[in-house]
C-alpha cells in the first residue's frame, strides 16, 4: 500500500528487527539475518535492507519523530470512518495536503521535494507481491473454526477429507487440496458485514427442523422471517422452511425481511392460519395493521 501511494520503491529501507522481517538480530561482527518471507519480498520489490542495532532509538529517531507528529496532528481527535479502507484514504488525503507547506530547513515546498525524490523510486511490478499465510483447518463438530478469535461456519465441512485457510491482511479463503474455493470473507477485524450461507444452513434447518430456534444463526434473521419459521408445528415449519431457497435466488434474507407481505405474507392472507392469526392485522407496521389500529 505503501510502496503504490508513493509511486514506487525506495532504493534502501530500514527497518527494526521486528520478528517477521528479522531471523536473528545483529550481534558482535555478523549480520542480522532476515526470515525467507521478508527475503522473497525484498528480492521482488528490488530494495535494499538496513537493520538497526538492537536498542538502538536514535538509529530511527527520524522515524520515530514522523510518528509522532501524524498522530498530533491527524488524530488529536478520534476520526470518524467506515472501514480501514476508508481511514486509509482520508489519510492519503491529508498526507497529501500537508506536503502543501514550506519545509523547515530548505524553504521549498514540501511536495516539490517529493516530486524530486519520486524520480528516485525504483519503478513498481505490474503486479503487487501476493502477501498471504496458508494453513490447514481443524474444524469442531460444528463445522466450525477459529479465525482472528472469531469461530467461521463452513458449511459441510465435513465432506471434505482436508481444508485449508489462505489469510491475507484484509480478507481469508477456505479450499479444498484441490484450490476450489468453499468459502471466501473479510477477516473479522474488519468489522464488515459477513457472508451468512443461508441455502445451505436452510438446506440443513429442512433435515432437522427443531433446531431453527437454537440454531447460532437464527439471531440473524430478519424478526418476521425468524417468527415465521419458529411456529410449533414442524410440518407447517419445514414447509415454511422450504419456502426460501427460492426467494433467496433472487433476494437477500434482510431484503425477505423488510418486504415480508409482498413476498410471503401475501400467501399468508390466502391461507388461513393454523392458530387462527391474521398476521397483517395484527402488525402494526404493516398497511391493513395501520388501519385496524385506526378503526378500533
Amino acid at each position: 500500500m505503501l510502496f503504490k501511494q508513493a509511486g514506487g520503491v525506495p532504493l534502501s529501507i530500514r527497518i527494526d528487527n521486528l520478528t517477521p522481517a528479522v531471523r536473528k538480530v545483529r550481534k558482535g561482527d555478523s549480520e542480522a539475518q532476515l526470515t525467507d518471507a521478508f527475503r522473497h519480498f525484498q528480492q521482488y520489490y528490488g530494495f535494499k535492507v538496513q537493520v538497526c542495532n538492537p536498542r538502538k532509538g536514535n538509529e530511527k529517531g527520524h522515524v520515530e519523530g514522523k510518528v509522532g507528529y501524524v498522530r498530533y496532528n491527524f488524530f488529536s481527535l478520534p476520526p470518524v470512518i467506515k472501514d480501514f479502507e476508508d481511514l486509509t484514504n482520508q489519510l492519503e488525503q491529508q498526507l497529501i495536503a500537508d506536503r502543501q507547506r514550506i519545509h523547515y530547513k530548505k524553504e521549498v515546498l514540501i511536495d516539490e521535494l517529493w516530486q524530486q525524490e519520486q524520480k528516485q523510486l525504483i519503478k513498481l511490478p505490474e503486479a503487487p507481491y501476493p502477501v498471504f499465510k496458508q494453513f490447514s483447518i481443524k474444524f469442531n463438530k460444528y463445522n466450525e473454526f477459529k479465525l482472528d478469535g472469531h469461530l467461521i461456519h463452513v458449511p459441510k465441512a465435513k465432506n471434505y477429507v482436508q481444508l485449508s485457510c489462505v489469510t491475507y491482511w484484509d480478507s481469508y479463503k477456505v479450499i479444498t487440496n484441490d484450490g476450489e474455493i468453499v468459502l471466501s470473507d473479510a477477516r473479522p477485524y474488519m468489522k464488515k458485514r459477513r457472508f451468512i450461507p443461508w441455502q445451505d444452513i436452510l438446506k440443513d434447518w429442512l433435515k432437522k427442523p427443531r433446531v431453527v430456534g437454537h440454531s447460532r444463526y437464527a439471531t440473524y434473521l430478519p424478526v418476521r422471517v425468524k417468527e415465521y419459521l419458529t411456529v410449533p408445528s414442524l410440518a407447517l415449519r419445514k414447509q415454511r422452511i422450504n419456502e426460501l431457497p427460492t426467494l433467496l435466488l433472487t433476494h437477500d434474507m434482510n431484503d425477505i425481511g423488510q418486504n415480508f407481505y409482498s413476498y410471503i405474507g401475501r400467501e399468508t392472507e390466502e391461507t388461513e392460519h393454523p392458530y387462527g392469526v391474521n398476521w397483517t392485522e395484527y402488525d402494526a407496521l404493516s398497511p391493513k395493521g395501520t388501519e385496524a389500529l385506526h378503526h378500533e
